[in-house]
Formats: structure tokens, C-alpha cells, sequence
């Protein structure tokens, strides 16, 4: 279940674009991993420039344990369709393998992280470095003091379509977090910008050094010439000719 409230965060992030990001989300079995909560569904979206490429990860998680009504009505997944999946320390070498060591995007990172190392300390990982995950929601609170800054919000106030978003979902929120990163720097605007140089420096490698484009002469139609010839005669003593000639 994935913790998308207004509930303040230690880890205020950045806003910076990095060459590669990894957006970043889970849905778990509540919200204190200190009182046995887990993990159930982990979602991660590559970025390269802030734009989201077709590489993600997603895993379903078996927590070994019951699922709260409180969770269940979040996300709707049932301990019953939980039961066949993965346990965590069977995907967490891919899960690891895809993250690398690329900044984490998401949500009220505080909370992810914190279920994140509460996995890996109990399959006896190395913890994930708090340092490297990019807050949104610290970053929507400090563009929009005293707003909204739950992804709903931050999707309805950037014309994000969530028509879809019946329960909450941790790859689908992936991919919403995706658009709304991209729109808190610089948005759409900034996505054109980028196709637009990279067209421009194609063009540049291409085109011959001093090279210069030379307008082809059109030349005028009959039907020009004769309207222009009848355009002079109806003149009274035009300036270019020379009346002592």
C-alpha cells in the first residue's frame, strides 16, 4: 500500500534531471514495517533525460502473511493471489540489477525506502542509501506551498490522465510518477526541447560545413507576364522611363 498522503517527508530530494533515473513505487501491507508489514508489489519506470524509455521492472511479492481490509480496499490485492508469487529475496537481484545505482525517484520517499531496507535487511542485502532517492512530493510542496501534493492532485493539475487509477497499483503509479517528474522539470515544454536538439544536431553532422541553402528561382507564368504588361500600360509617364530618350 503505498503511503500517498500528504504525510511530510524527511528526504526533501531534487529537481535536478539526471542522464538516468529510476521512478520508483510499492504497494505493501500497511504503513509500519516495524509491525510486520511487507512489500506486495514493487514498480519501476527507466528515465533517460526525465523521459520515461519501455525498460521497467514489476514484481508481484508474496508476504507471507495476512492482508489488512485497509490495504486491500487501496490496492486489491488479496492474500489469496499473493500466495503463488515470489518471495522478496527471489527478486531482489533483479530488482537490484535494474535500479543499479541510478537516483530513485518517488513519492514520499521516506516511506518506500523504508520498506525497501526493511526487505533487504531481512534478506541480508546491503541498505539502500536514503541519499540517492529525489522526493516528489517535497518537491510539489515546495512549488505549491500549501496545495494538494498527492499524485491525484499533482496528475489532475497537470492534465495527467488517471481515469484509470480505480485502486492504486505500484507500476501503473510508476508510470504517472513518470509524467508528473517530468512536468515538475519543465514538462512538456522541456520534452519538445529535447527532441528538437537532438533533430537540430542530427542536422548539424549532416549538413557540409559553410553549406548554405539557396532559394530556387521561380519564374513567372504567362498568365503573370500578361497581367503585368497590362499593369504598365495603364501607367501615366512611370518614373523608369526616360522621357527624353
Amino acid at each position: 500500500m503505498h503511503h500517498d498522503t500528504d504525510a511530510t517527508s524527511e528526504n526533501h530530494g531534487q529537481a535536478s534531471i539526471n542522464h538516468r533515473t529510476v521512478v520508483l513505487d510499492t504497494e505493501t501491507t500497511g504503513v509500519n514495517p516495524d509491525e510486520g508489514h511487507r512489500i506486495v508489489e514493487i514498480g519501476a519506470v527507466e528515465l533517460i533525460d526525465g523521459i520515461a524509455t519501455d525498460r521497467e521492472f514489476h514484481a508481484y511479492i508474496n508476504p507471507c502473511r495476512s492482508m489488512p481490509i485497509e490495504a486491500f480496499n487501496v490496492h486489491g490485492l488479496s492474500a489469496e493471489f499473493l500466495r503463488d508469487k515470489p518471495l522478496f529475496d527471489a527478486i531482489v537481484d533483479d530488482f537490484l540489477a535494474f535500479i543499479g545505482d541510478s537516483p530513485l525517484v518517488i513519492h514520499n520517499a521516506a516511506f518506500d525506502m523504508r520498506f525497501l531496507n526493511a526487505e533487504m535487511k531481512r534478506c541480508g542485502r546491503p541498505l539502500l542509501d536514503e541519499s540517492r532517492a529525489i522526493d516528489t512530493l517535497a518537491i510539489a510542496r515546495q512549488r505549491f506551498p500549501g496545495q494538494q501534493a498527492n499524485l491525484d492532485a499533482l496528475c489532475r493539475r497537470f492534465g495527467i490522465d488517471i481515469t484509470h487509477r480505480e485502486k492504486h497499483g505500484a507500476i501503473k503509479d510508476a508510470r504517472l510518477l513518470a509524467e508528473v517528474y517530468l512536468e515538475l522539470n519543465g514538462g512538456r515544454q522541456r520534452k519538445l526541447d529535447l527532441k528538437f536538439a537532438r533533430s537540430s544536431k542530427e542536422l548539424m553532422e549532416r549538413a557540409p560545413i559553410g553549406a548554405r541553402i539557396v532559394p530556387a528561382p521561380i519564374p513567372p507564368t504567362e498568365e503573370e507576364f500578361e497581367a503585368h504588361a497590362k499593369l504598365i500600360a495603364r501607367l501615366k509617364n512611370p518614373l523608369w522611363i526616360d522621357e527624353a530618350a
